[in-house]
């Protein structure tokens, strides 16, 4: 214990991210901010009243922010900040749609996690991701194994249980994986994947593992236009939580994530969707997965359409 995790944005995602967090019962301490005047205190309210009856200890704070720094020095000395602060998606939107709004947004909080929380592991899930993850290490100027981003583990949790549904088997007997990017260049990987242990491609045809590739791509799309106010977070903040927790365990554990990629897979100086292993200092190291030749065709790809954007967002 001793723990303090913080949470920017109190919408859907942060709640909901606060709330696994607090109930993990691993932090002493989970802070929630906000820019709406009273509604993290609200919700800290709310999730205090439930330690009781879930079991937890974890005293969850709000604190409300102001545009020029007012209320971070309650996050001061936290060990992880998440950052889910932007506008969701509304239906038609890509995730591209919200860079300039988000980056404003996201710059401003990157610059008050320096100033109050200098040795924190920043957790970054605004949209575009890939640009705000590079985003938010130049305005924090924290080491990049410091700043990584969420994705790859929704995406992948996403694949695996489209697979689980169209074979019916359970989703803890399937292993998926994809890499790349948080959007049209993402990249399911295949040849990782396995049914009970035997290969996704023995389980079905390739024709039926793309359409779920599809459909893995499209699968915020599609949740999206069917809730038509808002964009997911049950998923999303399951994965963003689950990185923090290795954060503060210092697990060692293997994730797929937005990591800062240096040589690997021949590829150097961008964030990007990998594997990695993350532990208290955030990405203790990159892990190169076996890719078939298309696989690391399309991930060399993506990675050139994510440097592009990333270096766009520079002058932001």
């Amino acid at each position: 214990m001793g723990k303090k995790v913080t949470v920017v944005g109190a919408g859907f995602y942060g709640s909901t991210t606060a709330q696994r967090l607090a109930e993990y019962d691993v932090f002493d301490t989970v802070v929630i901010t906000d820019i709406v005047e009273g509604k993290p205190a609200g919700l800290a309210l709310d999730l205090n009243q439930s330690r009781a009856i879930e079991g937890f200890e974890t005293k969850v704070v709000g604190a409300t922010t102001g545009p020029n720094g007012e209320g971070y020095e309650a996050i001061e000395g936290s060990d992880v900040v998440v950052i889910t602060a932007g506008l969701p998606r509304k239906p038609g939107m890509s995730r591209m749609d919200l860079l300039e709004t988000n980056a404003k947004i996201v710059r401003q909080v990157a610059e008050n996690v320096a100033k109050y929380a200098p040795n924190a592991v920043v957790i970054v899930v605004s949209n575009p991701l890939d640009e705000m993850t590079a985003l938010a290490q130049i305005a924090t100027q924290f080491p990049k194994n410091r700043v990584l981003g969420q994705a790859g583990m929704l995406d992948t949790a996403r694949f695996s249980n489209f697979v689980a549904e169209a074979l019916s088997v359970p989703v803890a007997s399937v292993r998926t994986l994809t890499l790349g990017s948080h959007g049209d260049t993402m990249v399911p990987v295949p040849s990782q994947s396995t049914v009970n242990g035997k290969p996704l491609r023995d389980a079905m045809p390739a024709g039926q593992i793309e359409e779920l590739v599809v459909k893995t791509r499209n699968g915020g799309a599609e949740v999206v236009a069917l809730l038509k106010t808002g964009s997911a977070y049950y998923a999303p903040s399951a994965a963003a939580a689950r990185m923090a927790k290795a954060v503060a365990e210092d697990s060692g554990e293997v994730m797929p994530v937005c990591a800062w990629v240096d040589g690997e897979y021949g590829i150097s100086g961008v964030y990007l969707g990998v594997e990695a292993q993350i532990g208290a200092e955030g990405v203790k190291r990159v892990v190169e997965t076996d890719l078939d030749a298309d696989e690391l065709a399309s991930l060399k790809e993506a990675a050139e359409a994510v440097r592009a954007k990333q270096n766009d967002i520079t002058s932001m």
